[in-house]
């Protein structure tokens, strides 16, 4: 005896119809029949009169509705809350300044269009305090560019992370046939806040090849970085995510592959770590924007 075959009886018990039953339950006909046939194979006994019309319980019939309806009932029941708890609750995402006005914008456009009843709570901070608090609970899940850690933590790949130089149109720099670490070492440089991924990397050749550098300018924001670089008071490394197709009106931009790594970047969780069903969607919808915008961007 299975559920679902309990589930087709009682429907066409209910409405004394199992063409009604069938309809009701988004199952062909034959499906709901050879549901109830198989019920009373197994029990041994005649659920219903299939002589009168409409069709009727026989007595053994009734007893079982009256013992299995309750739990059908409650089945749906759970569905229904189920169903409707996709739509409660709440998502905390972390992740790093770069990727929330660019990555994520459409992201949380899209979910907001889906779930208009679940708040979305983003926090930005420099890659290893996202590890962090995901790793401590404080947060669902982040979004970052992965690099080996000794955290519990999960990572499911979704996009490369290029760094790119970004310098103002007409800027030496951007006639070099290839850029070395010397020649951003000689420019002014405007970059993140100390402790953030590129900037960690970027500083740490700087200081193995034992070259001098200044950074001008220290900023919280890659969009503030770019408007700084177009009016011409330095040049930066950032990652090309943040690079709309406008900016390239007002900056140059090169690759910078060649010297610093390109990054797989992704969704993390902690390890076992059991998702709610908002959890899920989010990742969903944010695995969905990025597969729609990569094929775009290959048209």
């Amino acid at each position: 005896m299975e559920l679902r075959e309990l589930n087709s009886f009682c429907y066409a018990a209910r409405l004394r119809s199992i063409s009604k039953a069938a309809e009701l339950l988004e199952l062909g006909q034959p499906t709901v029949t050879t549901h109830i046939q198989k019920l009373e194979s197994d029990l041994g006994v005649v659920l219903f009169d299939r002589v009168k019309r409409p069709i009727q319980l026989t007595k053994e019939g009734e007893e079982l509705y009256e013992l299995a309806m309750p739990l059908i009932e409650g089945m749906d029941s759970l569905v229904a809350k189920l169903k409707t708890a996709e739509h409660k609750g709440s998502v905390s995402v972390a992740t790093t300044p770069d990727m929330i006005p660019h990555t994520l914008l459409q992201v949380v456009r899209n979910f907001r269009a889906e779930y208009p009843q679940m708040p979305i709570r983003l926090l930005s901070r420099n890659r290893a305090r996202v590890l962090e608090l995901v790793n401590s609970g404080e947060v669902d899940l982040g979004l970052v560019p992965a690099r080996e850690t000794n955290l519990p933590l999960e990572f499911h790949a979704l996009f490369t992370y290029e760094r790119v130089l970004i310098a103002p149109l007409g800027h030496p720099i951007l006639g070099l046939p290839v850029v070395s670490l010397e020649d951003i070492a000689t420019w002014p440089l405007i970059l993140m806040s100390p402790g953030t991924y590129t900037r960690t990397l970027l500083e740490g050749l700087f200081q193995r090849k034992g070259l001098r550098y200044q950074v001008v300018v220290e900023m919280e924001s890659m969009d503030m970085i770019k408007r700084y670089v177009a009016l011409g008071m330095g040049i930066s490394v950032g990652p090309r995510l943040a690079i709309d197709p406008e900016d390239e009106r007002h900056l140059g931009v090169v690759s910078l592959s060649h010297l610093l790594p390109v990054d797989q970047a992704g969704v993390i969780t902690l390890r076992g770590k059991h998702l709610a069903r908002g959890v899920l969607n989010f990742i969903s919808v944010l695995e969905k924007t990025v597969r729609e915008e990569r094929a775009g961007r290959q048209v």
